[in-house]
């Protein structure tokens, strides 16, 4: 029986609590958080789990095997540093860290200590990310030539990260899972409206050395709610919307070949356009996933599909992101 704390039960924190009871082999032993009212809301909910607003309880506490954190960004890095020092297990939320120095060496220090270290970027436990992923890996799609994200809506404003920190991380990783190629380089743009100066509506370019391309747009000023994966293969398209309540992937068996004329500077285009369709997805709850593979991963060792890597990648390209933007759209290369 694995024993956790959660620290963090703001936003998040009650998804995490609540998919964590239902997990086999596992116990939310603690909860943290520095607000009473929100601790008393645990203690009405899941009467047999301890609060407490000393985060030391969790970080240290020798009745805790594992630290799931669900705190602000800047927060992740010292407290699963810590968690880890002391012998715990630690699942954080995206992204993992707010460089890549520190996610590095949250990295080396889980390492050396010999425990899990794990992001949880819930979209790769979808039904819909993993029938994509089957259909990528079959062949189905063909190489794939571009994915294109569009994740916008009218508010968070977040307080300490810009929009691409907010939003990108969750297309960002699904990129990485479905494509796992590295990029060379990114370009990025974005403006602030507000008065802290971050970004609230911000593009970003993903760059690699073969024919394919990545591009996410995200914003927190949309008058609409946009949740949409736009991938195109040279067999096969498919189109991803997190908003539809049921019909999420759609495949369409749309395409073009380019012929070269005579003189080879006039293209000749012959399109085809195909059925749809719509493939069957697990209805699992993707964060029950999370949770299990998580504990499965400390209970039965392994990989999980949410790993560290990914949460490494995913912060290397918005830390990149992020100098471009600084630099009004700047190509910056990726370092490896």
């Amino acid at each position: 029986m694995i024993r956790i704390a959660i620290i963090g039960y703001g936003y998040w924190g009650p998804n995490l609590v609540r998919n964590f009871y239902n997990t086999p082999n596992c116990s939310v032993a603690l909860v943290v958080d520095s607000r009473q009212d929100r601790l008393d809301l645990v203690t009405k909910n899941f009467p047999a789990t301890r609060t407490s607003t000393d985060i030391n309880d969790a970080l240290t506490g020798s009745d805790i095997d594992a630290v799931v954190i669900a705190t602000p960004t800047a927060t992740h890095y010292q407290l699963a540093k810590t968690a880890l020092a002391n012998g715990k297990h630690v699942l954080v939320e995206k992204p993992m860290a707010k460089s890549v120095q520190e996610a590095e060496d949250m990295i080396a220090t889980a390492e050396k200590a010999n425990k899990l270290l794990m992001v949880d970027h819930t979209f790769l436990y979808t039904g819909a990310v993993k029938k994509m992923k089957e259909l990528i890996d079959n062949g189905d799609v063909g190489d794939i030539n571009y994915f294109d994200s569009t994740r916008i809506n009218l508010g968070l404003f977040q307080p300490d990260i810009n929009v691409l920190w907010d939003l990108a991380p969750h297309d960002i990783s699904i990129l990485f899972y479905l494509i796992p190629a590295r990029p060379v380089s990114v370009s990025a743009t974005g403006i602030s409206h507000t008065p802290n100066g971050l970004e609230n509506v911000a593009y970003l370019t993903v760059n690699y050395d073969s024919a394919h391309i990545a591009h996410f747009s995200c914003s927190w000023s949309s008058p609409v709610k946009i949740r949409k994966i736009l991938i195109g293969g040279t067999k096969k398209m498919i189109m991803f919307d997190d908003v539809e309540p049921s019909e999420k992937v759609k495949v369409y068996d749309t395409g073009y070949s380019v012929k070269s004329d005579e003189d080879k500077r006039r293209l000749l285009i012959d399109y085809r356009v195909g059925d749809i369709y719509i493939p069957k997805l697990d209805q699992k709850e993707a964060l029950s996933g999370m949770a299990a593979d998580f504990i499965g991963s400390i209970t039965k060792g392994g990989t999980p599909v949410s790993n560290y890597k990914i949460g490494l990648e995913v912060v290397k390209v918005l830390e990149a992101a992020q100098e471009s933007i600084s630099n009004k759209g700047k190509e910056v290369m990726i370092k490896y």
